[in-house]
C-alpha cells in the first residue's frame, strides 16, 4: 500500500499537533512492514519500532515538585534519608514514572517484578506506590548492611545475594557506575539549599 503525499503530510501534521498537545504524553514510534505499510505506536513492543517523535518532557527538577510529598512521606516512614530517595530515582529512571528498562524493572525507583511483589506494589508505574515501594526496599537493604549507603545501593542493583557473595561491592562495571551515581547525585542533593 502507497501512501499519497497529501495523506502523509495530514497524518504528519496531526502527529506533531498531538505531539506538542497537553494531554498527550509519550513518544511516537513506527516502522514500516515488508509490504511498505507504515505501523505507529506509542509502546514501542517490539524491537522493529523506532523513535518517531519524541513527546515534550518536563525537566527532572519539576518531577521533584509532583512528588516532593510522596518522598517526604516514604522518607519519614521507612527511615531513609530524603536525599537518598531523591538521587536514587534521578539515576534509576531520571524522574520518569513510566520508564521500563530491557530488563524488566518499571517506574521512577526501577523496581523488578518480584521486588515489586515483595514490597506490595501492585503498580510500578504508578509513582506513589513505586516510591513507597522501593524506599521501602532500600531501608530493609540498608539496615541488612548496617546504614552503609555503598552496600545498599550496590545491593540495590545487584541483588544483597551477591554483595553478600563478594562480601563488598560486586566487580561489576554496571553496579560500580550506579553506584558512583547514585552517590554523587546524593552529595549533590544534600547540598542544595533547602
Amino acid at each position: 500500500m502507497t501512501v499519497s503525499r497529501a495523506t502523509w503530510a495530514a497524518f504528519l501534521g496531526l502527529a506533531l499537533s498531538l505531539s506538542l498537545s497537553p494531554q498527550v504524553h509519550g513518544d511516537i514510534y513506527r516502522y514500516v512492514d515488508k509490504n511498505g505499510v507504515l505501523h505507529f505506536t506509542n509502546i514501542k513492543t517490539d524491537g522493529r519500532y523506532e523513535l518517531y517523535l519524541r513527546a515534550s518532557r518536563k525537566a527532572p527538577s519539576e518531577y521533584i515538585k509532583d512528588y516532593e510529598a510522596t518522598i517526604l512521606e516514604a522518607s519519614r516512614r521507612f527511615k531513609v534519608e530524603l536525599h537518598l530517595i531523591k538521587a536514587v530515582i534521578k539515576a534509576e529512571s531520571n524522574f520518569d514514572h513510566d520508564a521500563v528498562s530491557r530488563k524488566g524493572a518499571k517506574g521512577l525507583m526501577q523496581l523488578m517484578p518480584r521486588t515489586a511483589e515483595d514490597m506490595d506494589v501492585g503498580d510500578a508505574l504508578n509513582p506513589e506506590e513505586n516510591i513507597l515501594g522501593g524506599t521501602r526496599y532500600l531501608g530493609l537493604l540498608l539496615k541488612r548492611f548496617k546504614n552503609d549507603k555503598v552496600l545498599a545501593l550496590a545491593a540495590y542493583n545487584a541483588g544483597p545475594d551477591t554483595v553478600d557473595t563478594y562480601n563488598g561491592v560486586p566487580p561489576f562495571p554496571e553496579t560500580k557506575a550506579f553506584v558512583e551515581r547514585v552517590m554523587d547525585y546524593y552529595k549533590s542533593y544534600r547540598s542544595e539549599k533547602r
